[in-house]
Order: C-alpha cells, then sequence, then structure tokens
C-alpha cells in the first residue's frame, strides 16, 4: 500500500441560497478542480455550513421540483429536514439521520425544514450530495433509503473516536446505504488528538469535508472547519489527526467513466436524453406533487 497524497486543500466558497431554506457552499461542481468528471460519481456537493434560521410557522425551504439521472443523498448533522417526493417516499431527516433518494427515470420532490422545528429554530448544518447513476440504471424505478443514525454501522477506535459508516465499508464493517456503484461514505468523529487511518483504491475519487473542527492529513497538510479536502487518484492509504474533537464526512467512489450531460435538475448521457427529460417532466411523467 502507498501514500494517497493530498491534491489541494479548498475553501469554502461564498454561500448561496437553495430556496429559502438552505445556505451553502458550493464545492462540487462550483470549485476549479471539482467538476462533475474529476469528481465522478460525486456529482453535486452543497455544504449548508452552521447557520442560525430564526422561528417561522411558514417552513422554509425548496418547493416541488423534478430529478431525473442520480441519487440525491442528505446528510442532516444538525436541525430536521422534511421532505416528499412524487413516488409516494418522504419522512423526516432527523440530526445525524441520511436520506438517500435514487431519483432515477424522474421524481417530482420537496424539502424544507421540518415543521416543529422550524417554530423554533435554532442552528441548522447539512450535506446534500448528488450520486450519478450508471447508463444502465438512470431509467431504473424510484426508491427511498431512510437510514436513521442508530441504523449505521459503528467502529469503535478507543481514544480516536469512532467511524460511522453509512455507505462502503470500513476495516471489515459495512454501511447500511445499496449503492449502485461501489462507493464509501462515512463519518469520523475523533477525539481531540484522536487519529484515523483509511484505505481506498487508487483510482477512486476521494474527498474529505471537514464538518467540526480542524485535521492535519498525513502529518502535514492542515484543514480547517468548513474546507475540503482533494486526493490525488494515486496510492490507497491516508490518515487524518484532529487537533480537537472532529467531524470529518469521508466520500470515495469508483468513477463510472461513461459521458455526463447535466442541465439543471436532470443528469444524463446526452443531449438527446436531456430532452426526453424535460418532456417526460411537461407531460406529466414525473407524477403528481402538490407544491
Amino acid at each position: 500500500m502507498t501514500a494517497k497524497k493530498v491534491e489541494i486543500v479548498v475553501s469554502p466558497r461564498p454561500a448561496h441560497f437553495v430556496g429559502d431554506g438552505f445556505r451553502v457552499h458550493n464545492f462540487i461542481p462550483g470549485v476549479q478542480g471539482l467538476d462533475m468528471k474529476r469528481m465522478d460519481p460525486f456529482i453535486m456537493l452543497d455544504y449548508n455550513s452552521k447557520f442560525h434560521f430564526n422561528g417561522s410557522e411558514r417552513p422554509r425551504g425548496v418547493g416541488v421540483h423534478p430529478h431525473r439521472g442520480f441519487e440525491t443523498v442528505t446528510i442532516a448533522y444538525q436541525g430536521k429536514v422534511e421532505h416528499h417526493d412524487s413516488s409516494g417516499g418522504g419522512g423526516i431527516i432527523g440530526e445525524g439521520d441520511v436520506q438517500w433518494m435514487t431519483a432515477a427515470k424522474g421524481v417530482l420532490h420537496k424539502e424544507y425544514h421540518e415543521t416543529e422545528w422550524s417554530k423554533k429554530g435554532g442552528i441548522f448544518q447539512m450535506v446534500q450530495l448528488w450520486v450519478n447513476l450508471p447508463a444502465k440504471d438512470k431509467m431504473s424505478c424510484p426508491k427511498y433509503q431512510a437510514i436513521e443514525n442508530t441504523d449505521m454501522e459503528r467502529v469503535d477506535l478507543g481514544e480516536n473516536g469512532l467511524i460511522e459508516i453509512i455507505a462502503g465499508e470500513y476495516n471489515g464493517h459495512k454501511g447500511p446505504a445499496e449503492t449502485f456503484t461501489p462507493l464509501h461514505m462515512m463519518n469520523a468523529k475523533l477525539k481531540a488528538g484522536g487519529k484515523a487511518e483509511f484505505s481506498f483504491p487508487a483510482n477512486f475519487n476521494t474527498a474529505a469535508l471537514v464538518i467540526e473542527g480542524s485535521i492535519t492529513v498525513n502529518g502535514d497538510k492542515k484543514a480547517a472547519t468548513d474546507h475540503l479536502v482533494l486526493f490525488k487518484n494515486e496510492g490507497e492509504t491516508f490518515s487524518i489527526e484532529a487537533h480537537e474533537e472532529a467531524v470529518v464526512l469521508i466520500i470515495s467512489g469508483e468513477p463510472i467513466n461513461e459521458p455526463i450531460y447535466p442541465h439543471g435538475p436532470f443528469v444524463m448521457n446526452s443531449r438527446e436524453e436531456i430532452m426526453q427529460a424535460f418532456e417526460d417532466y411537461n407531460t406529466g411523467k414525473f407524477g403528481y406533487l402538490e407544491d
């Protein structure tokens, strides 16, 4: 095994609002060097860093919108998210929980602050990833995985902390999420001075997002809160050490290596497929969902 070196440490871009409920820093594909092809199968990463929302009787969020051709993965670190889609999926994503929605051939979706949480307000913090689907699965049936925090596999690192596995595996322990292609997604929750080692194939696109605290990678590269570490596609192993208590989201996935043709809420393999997606949406083939 050889070391997987750091390619770049990326600071968060200026935040913007998605709807009125999600104040996000876009890392993928908005940052140079983090485009969809480079990060495939991770084709979008929006990070809602800690932000205080005042209480509101009307929940803030994003109204009905379509998706086709990929999966959305929402990880709630603080706050609660409520959501519904036209395939019958929906529910509440509580703190520490994950919503893994496979849009595939098409759904209408809406997401917003959970009603009771919205009334009180508070600190809101979340990540949303878009995970690409291979061409053969883009038109499969939509599905939904509600992954509660208690369902996640945990690996105890003793005095170092723990690893919370969402998808893929760590040291032979597997997470609950079902994926279409090989990928790993996990939270490293480290104590002050805690260390963890990771190993992923050299060709997997790999990154680490510092949710809390600050870390040193491979003994020399420092990354502060809200920064993203991109690794080179060489070598397999890397280590992180926490300067204080830290939470780090680790993602690593095998590239699908197919054409990526995105347009708004659709990610397909060609312009013709995008045009078909808009036609299907406009003719009601994505179902119905009340706004």
